[in-house]
């Protein structure tokens, strides 16, 4: 349904993408993957007619429709329930027809096949599925969207075209407004998709479940994989072994003919061998081979002190804020080497605990005991929020360092990807993985024995998210983490605590056998 022909886009004399060839059509289940800027999103503008490409042709089937989840946040009177059913506008104008030609049996006929024929009497229902799927219970369906946070709100556009069923759906990272039990729910509900999707994503696990087709992105060309993630991986590897080992053989051949060109090109006799070689090297391809990447760097400083057994103990907390009481009677121990999953519903009070970890909230009842040499980070959304970002990295890392100097600044941002001229860019010239980088240099500045990460992962690619769970497997400290990202938490944790129902238990598993368990519980 979808043809995309030599499609090539430049912007301010940067090529993104170099002559793209595209078809997606049937019922395909299609992942695009690629790093952070290679141009995921400026295809999808192009394919929804917000770009227009520089050559080439873009053809979509007649009578076909493609959606993409919209900017704006749904706000205003409406439920969410009411808002996804205004945005059917065929189902709309179709029941006011029937409203208003209710004299006429000839036409009530015809309006009600094509009601029939778009499920139109089936609409609540298939509208109340999916918010529930995305974590709206009935209280909640029935509730005006402008009492919602930005992060449901978000969900509730996510819904609309999940209701709406377009023949392609354009997904970009959706999956970083929801928790792990929502990303589980939309990972099925697009495993069982009737219809074609694209879904830009970081998340391998979700992407092994959900895709029978990869697109890599690369150098502004797309190469076409079939098979899930891993299966990419596997191809893509094998094809690297190779090109390493054509690259090799061919800078061997290159330097045989080069050797015999240096030796007796001034020989008359041998002019036109030397000739006929140069020719020969001029014309060599060598193909592209991924080097070690600055811009995937984390280096987490050891913890100093490094701490043994117990860092933090906590005993019949309760938390809130003002009269609401969102976490309580909750006990438990934090140790020096501990690598904890906190899971659970949005709003169930994940990032309330966290914050009281780290001692940002107090407690409104219990106790709270932490060793005395204690340091922690603790990684949020909204220190992106406080970057000045008129500041260079340097000038940055200096005021959260005051003493260190010139060599030790250097040194730690170097940890992070950041190195020469680099550490003099402004902020507001960063893409959302280097403020991320930079936000991972700051906190651990200090090269605390705890790390606390509320989904560190929204900002970072593949790659990104394999160098940080690299970094963090090989870290002396405690670690604590709250993602969507079921690869990372299997990775990074060997505990896991939900938080629910007012209280936090331990799982008594893996993150696996939680996510079947969220599955058993949700089909009960």
């Amino acid at each position: 349904m979808l043809t995309l022909q030599n499609i090539s886009f430049t912007i301010n004399g940067n090529r993104i993408l170099d002559s793209i060839d595209l078809q997606i059509g049937g019922r395909q289940h299609v992942g695009l993957v690629g790093r952070n800027g290679s141009g995921k999103s400026t295809l999808f503008k192009i394919i929804l007619g917000e770009l227009e490409q520089d050559c080439g042709k873009l053809q979509v089937e007649r009578g076909k429709s493609i959606m993409s989840v919209k900017q704006e946040m749904p706000c205003g009177d409406m439920t969410p329930r009411e808002f996804l059913l205004s945005q059917d506008t065929l189902r709309k104008d179709l029941l006011e027809q029937l409203e208003k030609n209710s004299q006429n049996p000839e036409l009530l006929a015809e309006i009600y096949d094509q009601l029939i024929g778009i499920n139109a009497f089936d609409a609540e229902s298939r509208a109340a599925v999916v918010l529930k799927g995305l974590g709206f219970d009935e209280e909640a369906q029935n509730t005006q969207l402008k009492n919602f946070s930005g992060g449901f709100r978000m969900r509730v556009a996510l819904g609309v075209i999940l209701f709406l069923e377009p023949d392609m759906l354009l997904l970009d990272e959706p999956t970083n407004h929801l928790d792990l039990e929502t990303s589980d729910w939309l990972k099925n509900f697009l495993k069982a998709y009737p219809k074609n999707f694209i879904l830009i994503s970081h998340d391998r696990d979700f992407l092994n479940d959900s895709v029978d087709a990869i697109l890599h992105l690369k150098s502004n060309k797309i190469t076409k994989y079939n098979g899930n993630f891993d299966t990419f991986l596997e191809t893509y590897s094998l094809q690297q072994k190779n090109t390493e080992e054509y690259n090799t053989k061919m800078e061997l051949k290159r330097k045989h003919m080069m050797a015999f060109v240096e030796r007796f090109g001034a020989k008359a006799t041998k002019a036109k061998q030397a000739q006929s070689r140069l020719k020969a090297i001029s014309k060599m391809k060598f193909l592209p081979i991924d080097q070690n990447d600055q811009t995937v760097s984390f280096n987490f400083p050891d913890p100093n002190p490094i701490l043994s057994s117990n860092i933090l103990s906590y005993d019949k907390v309760s938390l809130g804020y003002e009269d609401k009481v969102v976490l309580k009677n909750i006990s438990g121990t934090i140790m020096a080497d501990e690598r904890i999953a906190i899971v659970g519903a949005n709003g169930n009070g994940k990032t309330t605990f966290a914050k009281f970890l780290t001692g940002e909230l107090r407690q409104k009842k219990g106790t709270r005991e932490v060793n005395g040499k204690l340091k922690v980070g603790f990684y949020k959304q909204d220190l992106f929020e406080k970057l000045d970002v008129m500041k260079s990295i340097y000038d940055f890392l200096k005021e959260i360092m005051p003493n260190a100097t010139d060599r030790q600044l250097r040194s730690h941002l170097g940890g992070f990807g950041f190195s020469g001229d680099k550490v003099f860019q402004q902020i507001k010239e960063l893409s959302g993985g280097e403020r991320a980088r930079l936000v991972f240099a700051t906190l651990t500045a200090e090269a605390p024995n705890l790390l606390i990460l509320d989904e560190p992962t929204n900002h970072l690619d593949i790659e990104m998210r394999e160098s940080l769970i690299s970094t963090l497997t090989s870290y002396k400290g405690a670690v604590i983490v709250i993602t969507h990202d079921r690869n990372f938490l299997n990775r990074v944790a060997n505990s896991i605590l939900v938080v629910a129902n007012g209280t936090i238990t331990q799982f008594n598993g893996d993150v696996d056998q939680y996510e079947k368990a969220i599955q058993n519980e949700r089909n009960e």
